[in-house]
């Protein structure tokens, strides 16, 4: 049952950021100087996935393109010797094989992974939001991947949320973990009152699926927003048996909301030697500054 295939879904218009996304996909936004999108191909080949489809839309060819070769791009950086920028470039080409099918209307999560059937065939198969960026020093999808080849069963990933915040995401009904940490997750909410929140465990954007899934989307019908959604999807498979739960218990940044983004461009800056220190320095100083 080993896992080699991911899906991206990447057709939003990224209203939230405008107008810096009326022309520029937000999947390209970067986070210090790599566009987000990478952070989450990068994470696919860490894991060993070395087949990423993007499900796109009109306009966001500049994806595809940021994993392609770039040859003028190379025979200048050659030319003025700037190797370690060559190497950078170059290397974006060899991460994962990157392909693309677009998704002509955008009618939800489920909608957007039906899009994969072609490519995917029947295998098993990874399912990446590309607004969540996962610490690249956590292994949730290797744990993930892992938890689906010992089970055969569709996993996704939780994140404990506050309270308060538990109207934002879809909730999971869990039990107790067995002695691998797998949690049985036996059904999903989506966007409960707090009142009514079967937990405080929220799915965030890792999942990874059998094939059979696709069968189950067709008869999904539309949901939440008149959407197909992937929620609702696996809720049905949940209700046959127990879905698998695989919490991250590790830093995760929401790079689709204005903060999120902000926190994780810092983040990932001080991390660096060559930005870390200048700007941990310098937030001190803004923040007493402000503060003052």
């Amino acid at each position: 049952m080993t896992v080699r295939k991911a899906v991206i879904p990447a057709a939003g218009y990224g209203t939230r950021f405008l107008p810096a996304t009326k022309a520029v996909p937000k999947e390209l936004l970067p986070i210090v100087d790599r566009p987000t999108i990478e952070y989450i191909v990068d994470e696919c080949a860490r894991a060993g996935l070395d087949d990423v489809l993007l499900v796109t839309s009109a306009g966001k060819s500049a994806i595809e393109d940021h994993f392609d070769r770039a040859l003028e791009l190379e025979a200048a950086l050659e030319a003025k010797g700037k190797d370690d920028l060559l190497s950078t470039v170059r290397d974006l080409a060899d991460l994962a094989r990157v392909h693309a099918v677009r998704q002509g209307e955008q009618l939800g999560l489920g909608h957007a992974v039906l899009q994969a059937r072609h490519h995917v065939g029947d295998e098993s198969f990874a399912v990446l939001l590309g607004d969540d960026i996962v610490d690249p020093d956590d292994d949730l999808l290797e744990r993930m991947i892992a938890a689906h080849d010992a089970t055969g069963r569709a996993v996704v990933a939780l994140m404990q949320v506050d309270e308060a915040d538990v109207d934002k995401y879809g909730i999971a009904s869990v039990g107790e973990p067995d002695d691998d940490g797998r949690l049985p997750v036996t059904g999903l909410v989506e966007k409960p009152d707090p009142a009514d929140a079967p937990s405080d465990l929220a799915v965030i954007g890792r999942y990874v699926l059998p094939s059979g899934i696709f069968d189950v989307l067709d008869r999904t019908g539309r949901g939440a927003g008149g959407e197909i959604q992937l929620t609702d999807a696996l809720e049905t498979l949940a209700a046959d048996e127990p879905i698998v739960g695989i919490q991250l218990d590790g830093i995760r940044h929401d790079a689709g909301d204005k903060f999120g983004f902000l926190a994780a461009t810092i983040d990932f800056a001080l991390r660096r030697d060559d930005l870390g220190p200048q700007l941990a320095d310098h937030l001190r100083d803004l923040v007493a500054t402000r503060l003052s």
